[in-house]
């Protein structure tokens, strides 16, 4: 499980007779975007790990998602429970 996403970055290098430089065909790289003492942070990834590391993120958004239902419910009901103590 990761936090994070996994984005693919694209961008000129700045040389000028590069194959990027007419804006085209601009140069790649996948990344895994994440924030760290509110900063935000990326590390490059190699291909190999790429679709692991998305998995993972999907695995993190998911109990994410989870965890944020199971407060919501037991916010519910005891905001249910206090309405109906007064």
């Amino acid at each position: 499980m990761l936090r994070g996403t996994v984005v693919t970055h694209r961008r000129r290098c700045g040389k000028p007779n590069c194959r990027c430089a007419d804006g085209e065909a601009l140069h790649e790289e996948v990344v895994l975007s994440y924030s760290w003492q509110s900063r935000a942070r990326s590390v490059r990834l190699p291909a190999e790990l790429i679709e692991p590391v998305r998995a993972a993120t999907a695995r993190y958004r998911e109990a994410r998602e989870t965890l944020e239902a199971q407060g919501n419910a037991g916010l519910e009901t005891l905001v249910g429970h206090l309405k109906r103590r007064s």
